[in-house]
């Protein structure tokens, strides 16, 4: 599925992001020897590793050193011309301040829509459209995993090949609903999320839970009536639009099969219904669409990321939806997103984030620095700010017009801000609550990463990446730094393959293998 074609790249290759850069980043596979002479005649002091920058300039003690325009730190000591530059040679700025930003300043120029495009997908009764058909069932506690997983295997087994319009069976597994403070400030993070995750458009709005009997989220507190909108149009009957749940405790259960056997007989009811699901045509607006990276290293704000932000540009003329996250990779270009933000209240709402964002870290005694990976470093990347100038351009260029808080589902059309950890499990698993049916994830470093719930089309930075991942990348932006692509040409590409993905008629590699990581639910309140 990924473009594997390789250019090999024998003269000395640099990548400059900005005309005010006094560092460049080495393109070549394997880096670049001292004294290799670069196109611009500077010889090179340092041997310097693919993705690392070399100094374009002399860098004084306490010279900023600018990549994307923008400090990224300041030279701890003297840094010659042609030298290697990395992490620690580098003090990092001080994070932004929440005062006096920009606020609603930048209207960006308005684009034409792009009409015309469409994909398969499943209309639900809430309006919403699903990529994929599957039943979803959700787990009020951890305690109830073993038997739910077990459960599962069985449906696949024995009853799905008797639906074939069903995609699959998911278990939704998380490590919450008990020793917990469910009561406290900020429980209602997690509890939120597992019901949005529960009514996401993949599932078709058929909500079956497995509860303990004991756990401290009830099933009634977890989906409180009037949560499933579905249920209320499909049935009048009171009793049957009463919540779906197999209680574990019932006295009706005796022995480990009784359990299973209830799982089984009445996940067939759901089975059915959502046997008789076919996809039809709808536009590209129907699209929600999350964005993310995980394993970045230097070519992330150079190639795949670029991309995607154009990419999510044509998905806003589209009339889609699309969210990009990660608070503490966009926490210091918090004025490119005030000034973005539509309204100066959709600006107050993102400060409102990133502000109990900073709270959140100060408890825990970490500040943002925290966030970046001795991979990220091997791969070139000093520190968050330089992180976080080649995170933000995943979002492109529209207008932000909307910000959720952690959990929230999505309601709007657009670009949203949605507020998670940078955490490649917790912030899927809250793009997965936001109601989000497709995913798009960038790796230069390399992740086998995907979710069950929806299909996750990978993007990677790099091509010896894609070539040595070429069954686990979907779309290879290394083409990019490579000079056989073009941002915009791969951003086409990967919207085309959205709407193939979106569709069916493609699986992405994640699909094809089966990897799906766990959902991790952000848990901010205390464990008792």
């Amino acid at each position: 599925m990924v473009e594997t074609r390789t250019t090999t790249i024998t003269a000395p290759h640099t990548i400059r992001m900005n005309a005010l850069d006094n560092v460049a980043i080495v393109a070549n596979d394997g880096g670049l020897a001292a004294g290799t002479v670069l196109a611009s005649g500077l010889v090179l002091v340092d041997r310097v590793p693919q993705g690392h920058k070399v100094a374009l300039a002399d860098l004084p003690t306490g010279a900023p050193v600018l990549r994307y325009g923008i400090p990224i730190g300041h030279a701890v000591r003297a840094i010659p011309a042609g030298s290697w530059v990395h992490e620690r040679l580098l003090a990092m700025p001080d994070a932004r301040g929440l005062d006096d930003l920009p606020m609603a300043t930048v209207a960006p120029a308005p684009q034409p829509p792009l009409e015309g495009y469409t994909f398969e997908g499943y209309r639900n009764a809430d309006g919403s459209v699903g990529t994929r058909n599957i039943l979803a069932i959700t787990q009020t506690v951890q305690c109830v995993a073993g038997v739910t997983d077990f459960a599962v295997q069985r449906i696949k087994a024995e009853l799905l090949p008797g639906f074939p319009n069903v995609d699959d069976v998911v278990a939704l597994e998380h490590s919450y609903g008990c020793g917990v403070a469910i009561d406290a400030p900020g429980a209602e993070i997690p509890i939120r999320t597992l019901r949005n995750i529960s009514l996401n458009p993949n599932f078709g709005g058929e909500v079956m839970v497995v509860s303990l009997g004991c756990e401290k989220l009830q099933p009634e507190r977890l989906m409180p009536a009037g949560s499933i909108p579905l249920i209320d149009q499909r049935n009048t009957d009171s009793a049957a639009n009463a919540l779906d749940v197999v209680c574990l405790q019932d006295d009706a259960h005796v022995g480990f099969m009784s359990m299973v056997e209830s799982i089984m007989r009445q996940a067939t009811g759901h089975l059915t219904r959502l046997n008789t699901r076919q996809r039809v045509t709808v536009p590209a607006s129907e699209l929600v669409v999350g964005v993310q990276c995980g394993g970045s290293d230097a070519f992330s704000g150079a190639t795949a990321n670029p991309a995607v932000g154009f990419c999510t540009d044509l998905l806003v003329r589209a009339g889609a939806s699309v969210m990009f996250s990660e608070t503490t990779e966009v926490r210091d270009g918090i004025d490119q997103l005030t000034s973005r933000a539509s309204t100066p209240e959709v600006a107050r709402a993102m400060v409102r984030e990133m502000a109990w964002y900073d709270a959140y870290l100060q408890l825990g005694k970490v500040d943002r620095s925290a966030n970046t990976t001795p991979g990220n470093k091997q791969g070139g990347l000093s520190n968050i700010v330089e992180k976080a100038m080649g995170s933000i351009v995943k979002s492109g260029s529209a207008p932000i017009t909307g910000v959720l808080a952690p959990g929230e589902k999505l309601t709007q059309k657009g670009l949203t801000y949605a507020a998670t950890p940078a955490s490649d499990f917790i912030c899927g698993t809250l793009q997965l609550a936001a109601g989000m049916n497709l995913h798009v994830f960038t790796t230069g470093r390399g992740t086998p990463y995907g979710l069950a719930a929806v299909p996750v089309i990978k993007v990677a930075t790099r091509t010896d990446l894609a070539r040595r991942w070429h069954d686990l990348m979907d779309v290879n932006a290394g083409t990019i730094a490579d000079g056989t692509a073009t941002i915009e040409g791969v951003g086409w590409e990967l919207f085309r393959l959205m709407l193939e993905v979106a569709s069916g008629r493609r699986k992405t590699w994640a699909e094809h293998w089966k990897l799906h990581n766990a959902l991790v639910l952000f848990n901010p309140a205390p464990v008792t």
